[in-house]
């Protein structure tokens, strides 16, 4: 992988923790992720002028990744509402690719060789021992680890739909534009049901994460898609998967969240098992 490459697939990954420390720091999680959303959807728009229409293949391919990310987003605004960010952001990142493999596996017959058996082992003591660590210091809040591990389920069921849509569309990127805007349609539609009343007033306090949440969200997907045009995609989601240790340094340095020793050591377990299982020969 070449140096420029290199340092763009490092920024997405930080710009992906990035904005997941805009939600847990906020104080009204379920609003800041449909702004951030929003924001993304609206970048989008900007953009999707300038590129070709997704090939009509896609199109179910594309419906269906919209509904999966509503139902992302809202577990990333659930999980963070009491979990850090430290706790749930590597239990989601981290049991995504350990569930896509099991799944493949189980549904589509694919077998993983001995070294990719060995990282989703990795992958699955990390997360056990964040999870271990968390409920020993009482930080497990009801329902944080089961709502983060579902959500890596959810990571893993659009990694499963996109990659397939992606395939069909002819152009990745007018795919992963439609994409936001949909989900952004559908959550902002669901923001203005539950909160009406104080929307403007949400609103104009939420401007900054709408612009600044919404382009570092769809710049991290898009820039990982434009690495994935310069380099092999098994390297490109491997060195992404060092979001997980951005998330720890923005946990400490920004949110100033407690991180002990056994919780770096767990996060950096899933990073490492999740990186060698994105290259595990085939």
């Amino acid at each position: 992988m070449a140096p420029d490459v290199m340092a763009v697939v490092l920024c997405a990954a930080l710009l992906h923790a990035g904005w997941n420390a805009l939600v847990r720091s906020s104080q009204d999680t379920l609003r800041d992720t449909v702004l951030i959303v929003a924001g993304a959807g609206l970048w989008a728009l900007c953009l999707l002028p300038a590129l070709p229409a997704p090939a009509a293949a896609s199109l179910p391919w594309l419906a269906a990744s919209i509904a999966i990310h509503v139902a992302y987003f809202l577990l990333v605004a659930r999980a963070y509402r009491h979990g850090e960010l430290a706790l749930a952001y590597p239990l989601m990142r981290g049991s995504a690719p350990l569930m896509t493999a099991l799944a493949a596996s189980a549904l589509l017959g694919e077998t993983l060789p001995p070294g990719g058996w060995m990282a989703t082992l990795l992958i699955a003591a990390g997360i056990l021992l964040l999870g271990l660590e968390a409920c020993q210091r009482g930080l497990a809040a009801p329902g944080v680890l089961r709502t983060a591990l579902c959500n890596g389920g959810v990571v893993a069921l659009y990694t499963l739909v996109d990659g397939q849509g992606v395939r069909l569309s002819g152009s990745a990127f007018a795919y992963t534009g439609w994409m936001f805007v949909g989900t952004a349609a559908l959550l902002s539609a669901l923001l203005w049901r539950l909160r009406r009343p104080a929307l403007p007033a949400l609103l104009r306090s939420g401007g900054r994460r709408l612009l600044l949440g919404g382009a570092g969200t769809l710049g991290s997907y898009a820039l990982a898609l434009w690495a994935m045009t310069r380099a092999p995609v098994a390297l490109v989601a491997a060195l992404r998967e060092t979001s997980v240790v951005f998330g720890l340094l923005i946990a400490t340095c920004v949110l100033k969240e407690p991180v002990t020793r056994v919780r770096v050591a767990a996060i950096l377990t899933v990073a490492a098992g999740a990186v060698a299982l994105r290259l595990a020969p085939a």
